[in-house]
């Protein structure tokens, strides 16, 4: 769904398609996660809490389990 990333960028528009991957509930870039990392390139815990709509703790959590999975992986 890259090119509908460029038709709401282009034409400044909020994206209605909400069964797409990178859709996330934020006005701001445009409900769009691929628009809201080229907009804000790496961002913070908390700002990445705010566009998903959840805790800061929440998103902590998920981060560190993620890291977890990852080093598990990379030790075997």
């Amino acid at each position: 769904m890259r090119e509908c990333k460029e038709i709401c960028k282009n034409k400044d528009l909020v994206c209605p398609v909400k069964d797409c991957r990178h859709w996330i509930d934020y006005e701001g870039d445009h409900n769009c996660t691929l628009i809201a990392v080229e907009n804000h390139g790496q961002m913070t815990l908390r700002e990445v809490a705010d566009r998903l709509g959840v805790s800061f703790v929440r998103v902590k959590q998920i981060e560190t389990k993620a890291k977890q999975k990852l080093n598990k992986r990379v030790k075997k």
